[in-house]
């Protein structure tokens, strides 16, 4: 990258791309809350809780011996691949709402996702210590990097900080499947009606652009790091060079 439009993106377009994906970032947790505070209100027709719809997802796929427990907080849902079991929050465990049915199935797709041996999700599993390090150390070798000088630390620090840019990348394709599969089997069993599982999908959408928004956020920081590298670099290269 050259000198001067490496320096550019770092100082000045970097800030102007940070305003349209910050206001992503709040439209989506907006959507979110509201979608899901909205389809919470709405009690679905088969007065089907969270958890017998996460049921019916694991059923209907064959995957069994996953367990399904309540978990406190609110938008706390999860699955939990280490002890087999889905997470389901307060407004979704025993809630018979549309919200409910749809947050819960989307968790109950991840758990057949792992059942079956989903190839992105395995991609995720494989890369999450090497994440786990990126996400304690770069921000430190960045900041040392810079305090020092250091190309060779705030390179270091690049690297690490883009295994999380990487994990946010292949997270896309296993939230958007979860979704798909619990919306696939919302519609073939039956669990909602057609009016119903539009409201389920709007909370699931709503959720997916919340990911999309993370990963933009992380792309973003990272072209800026590497663009502050590439203006230092070629900095350091014509005082080195020149006399």
């Amino acid at each position: 990258m050259d000198h001067n439009y490496a320096y550019f993106f770092a100082e000045n377009l970097y800030w102007v791309l940070l305003l349209p994906v910050f206001i992503l970032s709040l439209y989506a947790q907006m959507q979110v809350s509201g979608s899901f505070r909205r389809y919470s209100r709405e009690t679905n027709r088969r007065r089907m809780t969270g958890a017998q719809a996460a049921e019916a997802v694991l059923r209907a796929n064959g995957v069994g011996g996953v367990a399904i427990r309540p978990t406190r907080g609110r938008l706390t849902d999860h699955y939990d691949p280490r002890d087999n079991t889905i997470y389901l929050s307060e407004g979704v465990y025993n809630e018979a709402t549309v919200a409910a049915v749809g947050v819960a199935c989307h968790e109950a797709g991840h758990a057949v996702q792992y059942a079956e041996g989903y190839g992105p999700v395995r991609l995720r599993t494989a890369i999450i210590p090497a994440t786990n390090i990126g996400s304690r150390f770069s921000y430190i070798l960045l900041f040392i990097g810079l305090l020092l000088y250091s190309q060779t630390l705030f390179l270091a620090g690049i690297v690490l900080f883009g295994f999380t840019t990487f994990f946010q990348l292949v997270t896309l394709p296993v939230e958007f499947n979860a979704s798909h599969r619990a919306l696939e089997t919302i519609e073939t069993s039956g669990l909602l009606d057609e009016d119903e599982q539009r409201g389920a999908a709007k909370v699931l959408r709503a959720a997916a652009l919340t990911y999309v928004a993370a990963l933009l956020t992380s792309l973003l920081q990272l072209l800026r790091f590497a663009a502050i590298f590439a203006s230092r670099n070629g900095g350091g290269n014509r005082r080195g060079g020149g006399r």
